[in-house]
């Protein structure tokens, strides 16, 4: 029987604590051996369902560790690069939050860290790991809907009266398409294969130079694209794809279990409706779990950070447009 990976926590972040250390420790396989926080305060949030994980006083010890195999990185995101450079230069294998970088270019040096080091290092995307994206990819691969003819995607929430929060901060990569466009853009890509070739508008709301509301149209080789990331509305999510023999609706499709219940209806031009659930699936454990199948060569990991940067180039094309006008 093969010894579990051995995680460690690069940051006591809220959503770590709530998410994916929790996800870490139920994961198969996995271990959730020690965390980095310089404050006790932040710790025993952790140390209440993990109450053997070493503490380390500062993010270098824990890269010191040679009791660690990988890390997961949760700091705000104008950090991710920096860290998972040097976690790599370390001898760990790293799962860092999204976005991964800021640019689409900076991901190309990560690529090349990666490679020099045979570790594996991605960005932790966890939709395409649940059965949800799953199964759209393969009803859309079989041609359930025909010819895709539109996509359209929605998500938000609201966080205004969190100022400090870092996605309404500029200097720590804050913002809604940096945050959630990364869904509604890269789950597009997730299900078709297909990468933008032009946008085509860009309408965004700018706070203290942070975007708040955004509606991005474009073109993709065989449909049109269309979404809205808003941190300024009311919680929403949802996808759709549009055919020209039936659409295919993904309900609750990025915090499945928190939003609602995953769903996938696939609706025919008969006005049939076919519907999948999964209740009760935890799509961070899974994440974990296929991680550490793909670091022992077990399987191809879902998100290559390949496929990061296409999701990182459609939004500095947007980003680049917006600029533009």
């Amino acid at each position: 029987m093969q010894q579990p990976v051995r995680w460690g926590v690069l940051g006591a972040s809220d959503f770590a604590r709530r998410h994916m250390a929790r996800a870490i420790h139920m994961a198969e396989g996995a271990d959730l051996t020690a965390l980095a926080t310089s404050d006790p305060a932040k710790a025993s949030g952790f140390l209440a369902f993990a109450p053997n994980m070493r503490l380390h006083d500062s993010y270098d010890a824990l890269l010191a560790d040679s009791g660690i195999d990988a890390i997961y990185i949760p700091l705000p995101n104008h950090l991710h690069v920096e860290w998972t450079r040097k976690c790599l230069e370390a001898g760990k294998h790293v799962l860092c939050e999204k976005p991964i970088a800021m640019r689409a270019d900076q991901i190309d040096g990560l690529i090349a860290s990666r490679d020099a080091s045979g570790l594996l290092a991605a960005e932790a995307y966890m939709i395409v790991h649940h059965p949800q994206w799953q199964h759209a990819r393969a009803l859309f691969e079989a041609g359930e809907i025909g010819n895709l003819v539109r996509v359209d995607g929605a998500f938000s929430y609201d966080n205004r009266s969190d100022r400090d929060n870092i996605r309404n901060r500029a200097e720590t990569g804050g913002g809604g398409i940096p945050d959630i466009g990364v869904y509604t853009f890269g789950s597009a890509r997730f299900v078709t294969g297909e990468e933008p070739t032009e946008i085509l508008s860009t309408a965004i709301t700018w706070e203290n130079n942070v975007d708040v509301w955004a509606h991005v149209t474009a073109q993709f080789p065989s449909f049109h694209y269309a979404a809205v990331n808003s941190m300024r509305m009311s919680p929403w999510q949802e996808m759709v794809f549009q055919g020209d023999r039936g659409i295919m609706r993904l309900s609750a499709p990025f915090n499945a279990g928190n939003f609602g219940e995953a769903q996938v209806h696939l609706h025919s031009a008969d006005n049939n409706v076919q519907t999948w659930r999964w209740p009760g699936v935890n799509q961070y454990v899974l994440q974990v779990e296929a991680f550490g199948r793909a670091l022992r060569g077990h399987e191809e990991y879902l998100c290559p950070l390949e496929f990061s940067k296409g999701t990182q180039r459609m939004i500095d094309m947007v980003f680049d447009h917006a600029a533009a006008k």
